[in-house]
C-alpha cells in the first residue's frame, strides 16, 4: 500500500546576489510511518564551482546542524516539536546561504527508500 510523505530539497547558495542554487539535501516527511529524516550530500568540486572562496568546513557544520535538528538532537526548542511540526519549522522559507526548497508531494511503500531514490536522483 502506498502512503503519502512530503519532502524538500536543500539548496546552498553560496552567494546570494548571483541566485544560483547547489542542491545538497532532501528532507522527508511521512505522518503515517512517523518518518522525517534529513540526508545530505555535499560536492565540494560543484560548489566551489559556484564560489570558489566558500566555506566548505562551516557549510558542512550547518549541513551537520539541519540533521541533529531534523533527529531531536538538540537542546533547541524544536526538539520538543512533532515531526510534522518540525518539518513544517525546516521547510518554512528563509533568507540565509542553506535554504529549503518547495514542498512536495508523493506516494511510496517505503519512506526511507523513497528518500534515498529521491537523493540520488535530486543531489548526486
Amino acid at each position: 500500500m502506498r502512503i503519502p510523505f512530503e519532502y524538500a530539497v536543500i539548496r546552498i547558495m553560496p552567494r546570494i546576489e548571483r541566485g544560483e542554487l547547489l542542491n545538497v539535501g532532501v528532507i522527508l516527511y511521512c505522518q503515517q510511518r512517523d518518518y522525517l529524516s534529513v540526508l545530505t550530500r555535499l560536492d565540494p568540486d560543484r560548489l566551489l564551482a559556484l564560489d570558489p572562496a566558500a566555506d566548505l568546513g562551516a557549510l558542512r557544520v550547518a549541513l551537520h546542524g539541519w540533521e541533529t535538528t531534523c533527529d531531536g538532537d538538540t537542546d533547541a526548542a524544536v526538539a520538543r516539536m512533532k515531526h510534522g511540526e518540525r518539518f513544517r519549522w525546516m521547510v518554512a522559507p528563509r533568507s540565509t546561504i542553506i535554504q529549503p526548497g518547495a514542498v512536495h508531494m508523493g506516494l511510496t511503500e517505503e519512506p526511507a527508500a523513497e528518500h534515498r531514490r529521491l537523493l540520488a536522483a535530486l543531489v548526486a
